[in-house]
């Protein structure tokens, strides 16, 4: 089977947060079981467009209502992620280093999606399966479907995958006319709630509906930003498909980001030496243990609290553990994270932006992961911790429900209900008796570092998916 990737991200070409990474990899398994999986995003003006060579293969005049937008399609040159991977370049819209946040998001990628029919409708392309990611993408179903330009296409099944429902792209119906013509009558798939609402539209459309764990797609009938009765009304086309991580890009026996590989066997003294050069970077005590958190600083991952949780840390247990943040996003949190340096410069740091190589380094130096998320539709983060070693302490919704079980249970991990400082401090606690105990401490973690969260199974449930929508 031929199928087509589109979304707003892809690792390592353009990445924001998880989005990129399940397309950067779900691909590259997929044509390990002999299909051809390919990527289609935005060709943005990231320093990965700059130094890849590309080649052009098609360029066009894309119509958004009165505007005509000249566009090209590039592929890069070698294949290098393991898939076919194409951009379209719109320089008006897509000549920034940054992905999404602009007054003309709309347009950007109403543009990009409709750039991407005219592509395979001009040049006779027929894929087997188009695929879908978040509300970027989501006006694409319909269109295949009700624009009379792409009747061609109309009988290709299409699939969405929700990585967050939170997040669904509305514009108001005074922007409909950027669409090629469609019957009126049809223009109720558009609406939701008053507006036109592209993943609203996609989950009326796609042929499959698929999100990132069971777990979300259950929680997504009751808390998905107002479409719980449409994503209830449409369960019977809806899947939950637990997202793998890529284990050649996170192992910790061959990264080459890290200061020193380790394996189950040579654990101990691998997070030892990575954890002394993350301790000597930060001014953190080595003898004391980790509590990291990485990721983006909005409301979703509970980000506002970590400014409490690392103070009481430090303070309820001072001298017994380090706090060390990494992410970027709220500048009120950012500014709070940073204020916490002046009064607790001895067991706290913290790096506002995001650095990939630093982040692997935290992974492999640190002892314990914090993921306080109010949302957490898959949660690839506790995945990647893991994969290294590092104990994940978690809110049990979402994905993490799915992939950490507390160590009480006889699992691997620390779990609470609440995102709160309460439940994360209890949890902290925890992880203070484990760590004063290395024998059951190091049982635990060579128990985690040897669970399979890999995309080989994933993505043959993929396909399997694909199989079904063919026959």
């Amino acid at each position: 089977m031929e199928i087509y990737h589109v979304s707003a991200e892809c690792f390592p070409a353009a990445k924001v947060g998880g989005l990129a990474d399940v397309v950067g990899a779900l691909p590259k398994y997929i044509n390990r079981l002999r299909h051809s999986a390919k990527v289609v995003i935005p060709g943005y003006d990231t320093k990965f467009s700059r130094e890849q060579q590309f080649e052009d293969v098609f360029s066009g005049e894309v119509k958004l209502g009165v505007f005509h937008l000249h566009y090209t399609v590039v592929k890069e040159k070698t294949d290098l992620l393991g898939f076919e991977l194409y951009q379209i370049k719109i320089p008006q819209l897509f000549d920034r280093p940054e992905i999404y946040g602009f007054e003309d998001d709309t347009e950007r990628f109403t543009a990009f999606q409709i750039a991407f029919l005219d592509w395979i409708t001009e040049t006779g392309q027929r894929p087997d399966i188009v695929h879908c990611h978040d509300h970027h993408t989501g006006l694409i179903p319909f269109m295949m479907q009700h624009c009379f330009k792409y009747g061609q296409l109309n009988r290709i099944p299409t699939v969405l995958t929700i990585h967050n429902a939170q997040y669904q792209g509305w514009f108001s119906f005074d922007k409909m006319h950027y669409l090629p013509e469609f019957a009126p009558v049809n223009a109720g798939y558009l609406e939701w709630n008053g507006a036109i609402n592209p993943l609203a539209c996609a989950i009326k459309c796609v042929w499959k509906l698929t999100t990132v764990s069971p777990t979300y797609l259950e929680e997504m009938m009751h808390h998905a930003n107002g479409l719980e009765n449409l994503l209830r009304y449409e369960r019977i086309k809806s899947v939950g498909i637990l997202n793998g991580i890529d284990t050649e890009v996170w192992n910790s026996k061959t990264d080459a980001m890290l200061v020193a590989n380790y394996d189950v066997k040579t654990m101990k003294s691998g997070k030892s030496k990575n954890k002394k050069v993350l301790c000597e970077q930060f001014a953190l005590d080595e003898d004391l243990p980790i509590f990291a958190f990485i990721g983006r600083l909005v409301y979703e991952k509970g980000a506002e609290l970590l400014p409490e949780i690392a103070r009481r840390i430090l303070t309820e247990y001072k001298g017994r553990a380090n706090v060390l943040i990494l992410g970027s996003g709220d500048p009120s949190v950012e500014d709070h994270l940073r204020a916490i340096s002046h009064f607790h410069r001895e067991h706290y740091n913290c790096y506002i932006g995001y650095n990939e190589q630093l982040a692997h380094l935290v992974y492999g130096g640190s002892d314990f992961l914090l993921m306080p998320s109010r949302v957490e539709p898959c949660g690839l983060n506790q995945m990647y911790s893991l994969r290294y070693g590092t104990v994940p302490i978690v809110r049990r919704t979402g994905g993490l429900r799915d992939t950490v079980i507390d160590m009480g249970d006889g699992g691997f991990g620390i779990c609470h209900d609440q995102t709160s400082a309460d439940d994360v401090l209890w949890s902290v606690g925890r992880a203070l008796e484990l760590f004063a105990d290395q024998k059951k401490f190091d049982a635990i973690r060579k128990t985690g570092m040897q669970i399979d969260h890999s995309w080989d199974s994933v993505a043959q449930h993929y396909i399997e998916q694909y199989l079904n929508l063919k026959r």
